[in-house]
């Protein structure tokens, strides 16, 4: 019996773990984007960071993934701490869920190694073309090829031409609010604890990262308005570091001591998006699909479980309906909303109730924190709900 096609535009993480996955799921895969070569491992880590699910981290290992990639640059966060803009703090612990960590903390690069890895050794075929344009069910590439697929899926980003071509609905709202991004030494020891305050205008995370031959190590995804992360990147390097780190020190209150900045600055406009997901032949995952706000950490998380889902659902259908049948994509788009509305709601609810500075609103939202504290319940549904269980 003939494999039925599929062809993943787009070559990041989400992309390589969905042509990796159709691929072992039987699918004569192909995948169209460029190749992107991963720094070598160094004492100098990848700039972007993501805060891996328990969910997430088992579809890696069913994957095969997750045992290739480099344990020592993996730290597993072990309980995190939560202020508010007053009195209001959270302390959650992965003991008050049975559960070994609350996340981990893993290089893009790290990933994206592994995956491309795996990817040569199942001898998926790797074309470093760009899409050009959809046509007739066929991807014309950037090279004049043209590629035929039954199921074609769309990881190819935020901006996502794939999307735009099958017509598929997106609606986009930018927050006015740019997220900055650097590892930092720490003077004192992380603990893997992941640390985040809620400072009104802004979201400040730092996220425990293996040490180094200068010490300690975190990450920090800081989300400010607009106008202050331009004033910060815009900035001369040594003048930008000093400012950076005092406002670092006001903001965490030395909670790890004297932060240094130990890597080049990035920063990045924040959205919330969400998309029809799916149109004949396509469908969308990760960035392509849906965007929220980075306060919990979430974006790849929701991504992987898109493909993951995709891959469930393409398992599960009837064998006379074929991979890109409608029918068989919108049981995907349908699986997929519950989950995807409940985060988008869930952290854009939390940025906007940090934004409101009215006197009643601060003091509740505080209130409510300390509230939570209390309740070992509650902790287990919120660790549950970040493990994506």
């Amino acid at each position: 019996m003939k494999k039925e096609s599929a062809l993943v535009c787009g070559t990041g993480i989400a992309g390589l773990a969905a042509a990796l996955g159709l691929s072992r799921a039987g699918f004569d895969t192909t995948l169209l984007g460029p190749r992107a070569v991963p720094p070598p491992a160094s004492d100098q880590y990848c700039p972007r960071v993501y805060a891996m699910s328990a969910a997430s981290r088992a579809f890696l290992e069913r994957l095969g993934i997750w045992g290739m990639m480099d344990g020592r640059r993996i730290t597993a966060v072990e309980s995190m701490e939560i202020y508010g803009d007053a009195s209001g703090v959270v302390h959650l612990h992965a003991w008050q869920a049975a559960e070994a960590a609350l996340a981990w903390i893993v290089e893009s690069s790290e990933m994206e190694r592994a995956l491309q890895q795996a990817v040569r050794v199942y001898g998926i075929a790797w074309l470093p073309e760009k899409f050009q344009a959809l046509q007739a069910g066929a991807v014309l590439t950037d090279a004049g090829k043209i590629l035929k697929a039954g199921l074609i899926v769309a990881a190819d980003g935020a901006q996502s031409p794939l999307r735009q071509a099958a017509g598929i609905s997106h609606a986009s709202r930018a927050y006015g609010d740019t997220g900055l991004v650097v590892h930092l030494n720490a003077e004192l020891p992380h603990q893997n604890i992941a640390l985040q305050w809620f400072t009104g205008d802004s979201v400040l995370a730092l996220l425990p990262l293996p040490d180094t031959g200068d010490g300690h190590q975190v990450s920090m995804v800081w989300s400010m308005p607009d106008a202050l992360a331009q004033e910060f990147l815009n900035m001369p390097e040594s003048e930008r570091n000093a400012k950076l780190e005092a406002r670092l020190a006001a903001a965490s209150g030395g909670r790890l001591g004297r932060l240094e900045v130990r890597s080049r600055l990035f920063g990045f406009p924040l959205f919330l998006e969400n998309s029809g997901m799916v149109a004949p032949g396509v469908a969308l995952v990760g960035d392509a699909a849906h965007r929220v706000h980075p306060l919990a950490g979430q974006g790849l998380n929701l991504g992987l479980g898109d493909v993951e889902e995709l891959l469930r659902i393409l398992a599960a259908k009837e064998p006379y309906r074929k991979a890109g049948d409608m029918r068989v994509l919108a049981r995907y788009r349908r699986a997929r909303a519950e989950p995807v509305l409940a985060m988008r709601i869930a952290t854009d609810g939390l940025h906007r109730l940090f934004a409101a500075q009215a006197a009643p609103v601060v003091w509740a939202r505080n209130a409510g924190m300390q509230w939570v504290d209390r309740l070992p319940l509650v902790k287990r549904l919120l660790i549950g709900g970040a493990a994506g269980r």
